[in-house]
C-alpha cells in the first residue's frame, strides 16, 4: 500500500474500535509509557490531545500533570510548539484538536525530556507514518530538541514495513498497548 492507502485504512481500523476496546488499549498504552525509568525520571513530557482516531490521552493527562510538568502541542501555520498543559484553558484548534488558547506559556524545545507523538502507523524499530502534514516531524528536527521520542498506536497500526522519507524522525520506541 502507499501512503494515502494505509492511511485510509488505519483510519478505518481505528474508527471501527468500539469504545470499551479503545480505551482499555489506550490505558495499557499510557501505563506502559508511565511504568518506565525514562518516565519516571523525565520532569517534561510532551504529551498531545488525541484525535476521536488516536489512543485516548484524557486519563493520562490528567493523571500525569498531577506529578509533572505536561506539554501540549498547538499548530501555529506551518509550525508546531508546545505549551503548558492547563485543561480549562484549552480550545478547539487546527484540525479539530484541542490546543492551549492564548496567553498560553510556550515551552522551549530543550525543556522536553520525552515527547509521546501519535501516528497512523509505526513499525516495531520507530519508523512512523504520520497525518502527512510534517507537523512532529520539522518539530523534533529542530535545534534544542533532546527529547526521547514515544511513538503510541493501537496494536493493529505496529506493521513490519513502512514507507519512509529522509525527512522522517523515528521514534526511539513503541508503545501499543501489547
Amino acid at each position: 500500500m502507499n501512503k494515502k492507502e494505509l492511511r485510509a485504512e488505519m483510519k478505518r481500523l481505528n474508527r471501527a474500535l468500539a469504545g470499551e476496546e479503545r480505551r482499555v488499549a489506550s490505558e495499557r498504552i499510557f501505563a506502559g509509557i508511565a511504568a518506565l525509568p525514562e518516565f519516571a525520571a523525565a520532569r517534561c513530557v510532551g504529551l498531545f490531545c488525541a484525535l476521536g482516531d488516536e489512543p485516548d490521552t484524557s486519563a493520562a493527562l490528567a493523571a500525569w500533570c498531577r506529578q509533572k510538568r505536561i506539554v501540549v502541542p498547538r499548530v501555529e501555520g506551518e509550525t508546531m510548539q508546545f505549551y503548558d498543559y492547563v485543561p480549562e484553558s484549552l480550545c478547539c484548534g487546527a484540525f479539530g484538536i484541542a490546543e492551549p488558547g492564548p496567553g498560553a506559556s510556550v515551552c522551549p524545545p530543550g525543556d522536553i525530556d520525552l515527547i509521546v507523538v501519535p501516528g497512523v502507523a509505526f513499525t516495531p524499530s520507530g519508523v512512523r507514518l504520520g497525518r502527512g502534514k510534517g507537523f512532529y516531524d520539522r518539530y523534533l528536527t529542530q535545534p534544542g530538541v533532546r527529547a526521547l521520542r514515544f511513538g503510541v498506536c493501537y496494536p493493529h497500526q505496529l506493521v513490519g514495513e513502512l514507507p519512509a522519507e529522509p525527512h522522517d524522525v523515528a521514534m526511539d520506541r513503541v508503545f501499543c498497548g501489547e
